[in-house]
């Protein structure tokens, strides 16, 4: 098992430290992905939304959970929620991976997602 520890960051990531865990991950599971995808139509448009990955194989996006941005703020977690059920209004399931569960077991978090198994505490 590699926890995000072990993972070492590249200098030039623009993301936080647990999308880069999801990111490897990924990328170790030879996942075809895209980081930070609009697919949806981005913040700009009405209704749309930014996933922090979307996996077009699986129909499948993937938003990483920190405590500060996601559970810390009693507005987000509805925000939150409303954006699960606009994304999935589309077609695409969204995975919630929590920022500990993404730093401690990035592989096994990414596969549980990938099987439509959600762990967050947004479930």
């Amino acid at each position: 098992m590699t926890s995000g520890k072990d993972i070492t960051i590249p200098g030039d990531w623009v993301g936080t430290a647990p999308e880069y865990y999801v990111y490897w991950a990924l990328t170790k599971l030879k996942v075809n992905f895209e980081y930070q995808s609009d697919v949806i139509g981005g913040r700009a448009e009405r209704g749309g939304a930014v996933l922090d990955f979307y996996l077009p194989d699986y129909s499948l996006g993937i938003n990483v959970q920190s405590v500060y941005w996601h559970y810390a703020r009693p507005n987000q977690r509805i925000n939150d929620a409303i954006n699960r059920l606009q994304v999935e209004g589309t077609g695409i399931i969204l995975i919630y991976i929590d920022e500990e569960n993404a730093e401690s077991n990035p592989i096994y978090y990414v596969q549980e997602a990938i099987k439509g198994i959600d762990h967050s505490r947004m479930t």
